[in-house]
């Protein structure tokens, strides 16, 4: 079954213990790795170090900036059990090398099973459509606790 990004979906895919309203780093490796570090912990990743390889070298192949102030590093491995969505914000931006060359102050990472090819894209589109929305972005940017960001994910691809 395809994993998509529906308000059935959110508490698995981007449960609270992949959200973090704490400080980002302001390097884009570091918050990368800031952002793997919260699906480790939650039990998603069992290879921290292949997880960390396939964000890179996705990185490395183009930006993951879509612009708006929105980073989205993405990739799929192995190293991950499930489809999973992590979240953190920037107060100062973080160059994620977006086409507006604004920095992005809303970070999403999306990490699939090396299998998960159709996952994978159905969540970055309809992440990737959720943003597009002023108010979305908006709301992420003043939420104060991890259940308001899944809230506001949850009503925002209803």
């Amino acid at each position: 079954m395809t994993e998509t990004l529906n308000k059935d979906r959110i508490d698995t895919l981007a449960s609270t213990d992949h959200i973090t309203l704490d400080s980002a780093p302001t390097d884009k490796r570091a918050c990368i790795e800031y952002l793997l570090d919260l699906l480790v912990h939650a039990g998603r990743v069992t290879d921290r170090n292949a997880a960390l390889e396939a964000l890179l070298a996705r990185e490395s192949e183009t930006t993951t900036g879509v612009g708006m102030g929105i980073g989205i590093p993405h990739a799929q491995t192995d190293a991950v059990v499930e489809p999973s969505v992590a979240f953190t914000r920037s107060e100062e931006g973080i160059d994620f090398g977006s086409m507006d060359g604004e920095p992005a102050q809303l970070i999403f990472m999306i990490l699939v099973p090396e299998s998960g090819a159709d996952d994978h894209l159905s969540i970055l589109s309809s992440l990737s459509r959720a943003l597009m929305h002023d108010e979305t972005r908006d709301a992420l940017y003043h939420a104060e606790t991890s259940e308001e960001v899944q809230a506001v994910l949850r009503e925002a691809v209803a």
